[in-house]
């Protein structure tokens, strides 16, 4: 079925207003607190790998998961609010025939599976509202990051939600309302790929599909208790955007799994011809199965300037340094370092916020923008042309001086926390000016934004959870095109922690 043939089949939209294994767990898991259990439980929807060896042993059906996992949103709607349109008519169409392909024998990555994708990917017969308020007519092509999910196989079930137009760690809005971390509903998914982040936690869908322009896939996954990637610029395409967010904006994927998160990447990847940046390929499956070898690892707590003074919570630091002291144990060289990032905020801002300009310039009614959009619009308006321009150019002295700790210092590694809070609770930022919105985001995630400014990848892995039961992660990052590296020894972590046993409470 080609990608144009859904449009007259799709649904309506979901709109609702140091030394023992046992040490990095239970440092995480007091006694005296309830945390999420592990199995027995309601048995959950399989992974993305498991999904896809189910269909082509024939023991389910394209159809039964696909209805499960719609059945699951619908039920799960009123509550987490994780998705902005499902796909419903459509993705049982598809999912027939995809049962109809693997009983005739054809076998591909994701054949018959359902995957979600973020609201700012352009899924043809959807419109691509990006988190914001108003009408927009559906498209008509779909974004390549989802043509290649399809030539994968994969089910395009519906579109998760966003914050409008990606600019926060939080996923709420006036266009759809606030979505909800599965954890612990009082609270935030984060953002902006919190929709994304909920379903995959709440076992909605196998895995889905986000974007990252400052920690907006790590971000979720810290707060969600999942794998999640932000690979390499231009590894995975963000056309039918050539550049976005004048470069800090990639697309990866979220998962309970590493070998999950690294099966949607290789579905995924891959540049449009129109694309500016063309890594080499890489076999993040094959990654996954793969001993990273002893590494050296600098842990780094000390966050880039923000002005802000952030620290680590204490539950955070005492978390990620129960995870250091588990690659310690693990064999690799752990050590304290302090990356010279410089002034990279500088080069940040203007990006960021022409970024937004951009984006917000094509919306059709300006006015049912965010205050806080409008402001980051003239912002970015003001920044743009050559300010933005000499931000870019000095990429290249901040890769020599922020790569001076892998390649003169001989790090491998960097470990970092992935935010400097546990996740906050839903209306934290509401009625904020864009100003103390700025300042907030900054304090609760100073670690992230720099490796967007770089375009190199990065990985948040579950590092437990804090002592009222809501989870926090750790960022790998790496040089330039060093995926395979962070993900192998994201898998090697995953193997001894077994994150994926732990679920959010029923």
């Amino acid at each position: 079925m080609s990608s144009a043939e859904p449009t007259e089949q799709t649904g309506p939209a979901v709109r609702s207003h140091p030394e023992h294994p046992e040490h990095a767990q239970h440092s995480q898991h007091p006694e005296n607190v309830q945390h999420p259990e592990r199995s027995p439980r309601p048995a959950p929807m399989p992974g993305l790998a498991e999904s896809a060896r189910l269909l082509a042993d024939s023991t389910t059906t394209s159809t039964a998961l696909v209805a499960d996992a719609l059945a699951r949103i619908e039920a799960a709607q009123p509550t987490l609010n994780a998705f902005r349109h499902l796909r419903a008519e459509a993705a049982l169409a598809e999912a027939a025939e995809a049962d109809r392909r693997l009983a005739a024998g054809e076998r591909l990555p994701l054949l018959g599976v359902p995957v979600a994708v973020k609201d700012d990917t352009d899924v043809a017969g959807l419109p691509t509202h990006f988190g914001c308020d108003g009408e927009r007519p559906p498209v008509t092509t779909d974004s390549e990051a989802v043509r290649r999910l399809r030539a994968a196989g994969a089910v395009i079930v519906g579109k998760t939600n966003s914050c409008e137009l990606g600019q926060w760690p939080f996923t709420e809005g006036p266009a759809f309302g606030a979505t909800r971390n599965p954890w612990n509903t009082a609270h935030t998914p984060g953002g902006s790929s919190g929709g994304s982040a909920a379903a995959v936690a709440a076992g909605l869908v196998p895995a889905a599909l986000g974007s990252d322009g400052a920690g907006s896939v790590r971000i979720p996954a810290a707060w969600t208790h999942l794998v999640g990637i932000k690979p390499q610029r231009g590894r995975v395409s963000v056309h039918p955007h050539h550049d976005a967010f004048q470069g800090l904006t990639v697309n990866g994927p979220l998962a309970r799994t590493v070998a999950d998160a690294a099966l949607l990447l290789d579905a995924a990847a891959g540049a449009h011809p129109d694309d500016l940046h063309r890594p080499p390929a890489v076999r993040a499956s094959d990654a996954a199965r793969r001993d990273p070898g002893r590494l050296r690892i600098a842990l780094a707590w000390r966050p880039p300037l923000t002005l802000t003074g952030a620290g680590p919570d204490p539950e955070v630091r005492r978390a990620v340094t129960a995870l250091a002291e588990t690659l310690a144990r693990l064999g690799h060289h752990v050590e304290e370092a302090r990356p010279r990032y410089g002034l990279i905020g500088l080069t940040f801002v203007p990006r960021a916020t022409a970024g937004i300009a951009e984006f917000a310039a094509r919306h059709p009614e300006p006015a049912l923008l965010d205050p806080r959009t409008r402001s980051a619009l003239r912002t970015g308006t003001r920044l743009g042309g050559r300010v933005v321009r000499a931000a870019r150019a000095r990429e290249v002295r901040q890769h020599r001086r922020i790569g001076a700790l892998f390649d003169a210092s001989g790090y491998d590694v960097l470990l970092t926390p992935t935010t400097a809070a546990p996740p906050p609770r839903i209306g934290t930022f509401d009625h904020l000016s864009a100003w103390r919105t700025d300042v907030t985001m900054a304090a609760a995630c100073p670690y992230a934004w720099p490796w967007n400014v770089l375009g190199w990848p990065g990985i948040n892995v579950p590092a437990g959870f804090t002592r009222s039961g809501l989870p926090v992660g750790a960022q790998l990052l790496g040089p330039s095109r060093s995926e395979e590296r962070l993900i192998a020894l994201a898998a090697q972590l995953e193997d001894d922690l077994r994150w994926y046993e732990h679920r959010p409470p029923a």
